[in-house]
């Protein structure tokens, strides 16, 4: 079967199975196997058809079955594209979403903004160390650092601050709650996309729910149990003046804002995301 067939039989078999970006989905898989861009693909479909061996044909279309059983394309990938870096990800680690991106994107413009020489900003809860090392090489001058509790997830924060190579950032192994006491009170920005939903909520994604870490998604009964933390921890380690960012659920948003209110934040916000969602609160120590 030609390979732009193979592609239109996927992004069926994917709506099928009622994933929104099925043609997507079967492009970014087939430009995959083929090791080159998503464009190219698109630009080599329009000019001639694309022959694929007979293993690229048989690891297309295992990677089409397992998509259209909902496991993460970033699975089969082993990466994930957040605002201009890529990252190694995989089973044991959470994939990084666009929401954070925007989270992210927060922090980076407080940061400019306040045109410090050499901001100190932390990272808690790391995870593929998506938001640190975004950071890092966003704003080179300033340090970052970042911890992640998970040792599955570890493995990924490593590679992908060795492979990315950011001479300014900074990965730990631990638990935020006690993390870089030698940083009390020094910290320009604290940003964090800790767990957050609740207990006993399932997500509605199978992506998420099937293949996401638990200790990466659920936040206690209410799931504000790490956000409590988050705030804690940052309290300990801005410096008067310093900045805080916290991504949470739309739902949570009121309970959030009285949460850093009622810990003495100062002006605390609300921020709406790409798709008009209460998605994260900035805070002023």
């Amino acid at each position: 079967m030609a390979l732009a067939a193979l592609i239109a039989k996927a992004a069926s078999d994917f709506s099928a199975a009622e994933i929104e970006s099925a043609q997507v989905d079967a492009e970014l898989i087939a430009a995959h196997v083929l090791n080159i861009s998503r464009g190219e693909l698109q630009a080599r479909l329009v000019v001639g058809e694309i022959k694929l061996t007979s293993e690229q044909t048989e690891q297309f279309q295992n990677f089409v079955a397992r998509r259209a059983a909902r496991e993460p394309l970033q699975h089969l990938t082993g990466e994930a594209h957040f605002r201009n870096i890529t990252l190694r990800v995989g089973k044991g680690v959470f994939v990084p979403r666009p929401e954070t991106e925007f989270v992210t994107g927060l922090a980076i413009e407080d940061v400019k903004a306040r045109q410090l020489e050499h901001p100190i900003v932390v990272d808690l809860c790391a995870g593929s160390g998506a938001i640190g090392l975004a950071i890092a090489s966003e704003l080179p001058s300033a340090r970052v650092f970042g911890v992640e509790k998970s040792p599955d997830a570890i493995e990924f924060t490593r590679a992908n601050y060795s492979a990315i190579a950011p001479e300014n950032a900074t990965i730990s192994l631990g638990d935020m709650a006690d993390a870089f006491p030698e940083l009390n009170g020094t910290v320009d920005f604290v940003i964090s996309n800790p767990p957050y939903i609740p207990a006993d909520m399932v997500p509605i994604y199978p992506e998420v729910a099937l293949h996401d870490p638990a200790l990466a998604l659920y936040g206690g009964a209410d799931g504000l149990d790490l956000i409590r933390v988050v705030s804690d921890v940052a309290k300990r380690l801005l410096k008067s003046g310093g900045g805080l960012a916290i991504e949470h659920a739309d739902m949570q948003a009121e309970q959030v804002r009285q949460l850093l209110l009622n810990d003495g934040w100062r002006l605390v916000q609300t921020h709406q995301d790409f798709n008009g969602r209460d998605r994260a609160a900035t805070a002023i120590r």
